[in-house]
């Protein structure tokens, strides 16, 4: 049989992720906040997409737990509740060791420049209270090590549960509680330079665990 064109594939499947990326950033910085009705009409409209992505980006974002979906009823936006969150911190934790790990014998000069390079735009977010600036910056920092590690069930798991907890790392980057992290990035870059494998996974873990303090102030 003919194989058929991939126009229409690509098409749709640009269309799904843009809705995605669109209404999770929206709910990670706050614009649309817990509780807040997600209606298929408006949404689409807002982003001039028809409602079948829509749908699809919804329910990708149901699984990652950003929103619930009351079948005959509505669609929200997931409140912040203190369970959801820390399972998914154990995760993004896990996560990020396992990268760090794997990345510490492959990490160039030029990729530890650019991990030190990060901190220091996160440092000036952070002095500035640019709260989207050290958010892009802690990612940019972490992604280092995540790239260089090349394995894509990490980055899998982390595009799922990493939006989570990034509704709570904006808590903190709002506070002077997160200006600790940039010691801690520090200590990471240096153990990775160093080649200490396990110290620097273990520090990459300890890293994404400071969140538990603002965790446990959250309501289950």
């Amino acid at each position: 049989m003919p194989v058929p064109g991939r126009d229409g594939l690509l098409a749709t499947s640009l269309l799904r992720d843009r809705a995605y990326t669109a209404i999770r950033d929206a709910i990670v910085d706050g614009t649309l906040a817990p509780g807040e009705k997600l209606v298929d009409a408006e949404l689409s409209s807002w982003l001039g997409v028809s409602r079948t992505p829509i749908r699809e980006a919804l329910g990708r974002l149901e699984r990652s737990g950003l929103v619930l979906t009351r079948p005959g009823h509505s669609t929200v936006v997931s409140p912040v509740r203190a369970r959801e969150t820390a399972a998914a911190q154990s995760v993004v934790a896990a996560m990020h060791e396992l990268a760090t790990r794997e990345a510490v014998p492959l990490l160039s000069a030029a990729d530890l420049d650019a991990m030190r390079v990060a901190n220091a735009c996160f440092a000036e977010a952070l002095r500035d209270n640019d709260i989207d600036a050290a958010v892009q910056a802690d990612d940019d920092f972490h992604g280092v090590a995540v790239a260089a590690s090349g394995n894509g069930a990490v980055r899998a798991v982390l595009d799922q549960f990493g939006p989570v907890l990034r509704r709570v790392e904006r808590m903190r980057f709002g506070s002077l509680a997160g200006r600790g992290s940039v010691a801690q990035h520090d200590r990471i870059v240096e153990l990775c330079a160093a080649g200490d494998v396990g110290g620097a996974a273990a520090a990459a873990r300890e890293n994404w665990l400071t969140l538990a303090a603002l965790v446990d102030t959250l309501e289950d």
